[in-house]
């Protein structure tokens, strides 16, 4: 009983020490290593536009878009694309 005691001690000790060589291996490793360039956040240009299917206004940058005798809609989903183009084949 006792010997276990001891053994699980000395496994103790041993993976500490091995932690604290990690934990210093690591932070010299990011001392010396250049730093890591962050990427930039996407830039959003505030505009809306309003989808023609169902009436919506979304992001232009998130919008599908689709041109159509010159004129240039934009959609929330392929589903109000969809709605809309066979309304629009419908309608022409």
């Amino acid at each position: 009983m006792f010997q276990g005691i001891l053994r699980l001690i000395y496994f103790a000790v041993w993976a500490y020490f091995f932690f604290i060589i990690y934990r210093f291996v690591r932070n010299l490793w990011r001392r010396i290593s250049p730093p890591q360039p962050k990427a930039a956040p996407p830039r959003l240009s505030g505009v809306m536009v309003k989808d023609e299917a169902c009436l919506t206004y979304v992001p232009k940058e998130d919008a599908l878009r689709e041109v159509i005798d010159g004129r240039e809609y934009f959609f929330c989903s392929k589903e109000c694309r969809k709605k809309f183009l066979s309304d629009k084949k419908s309608a022409g």
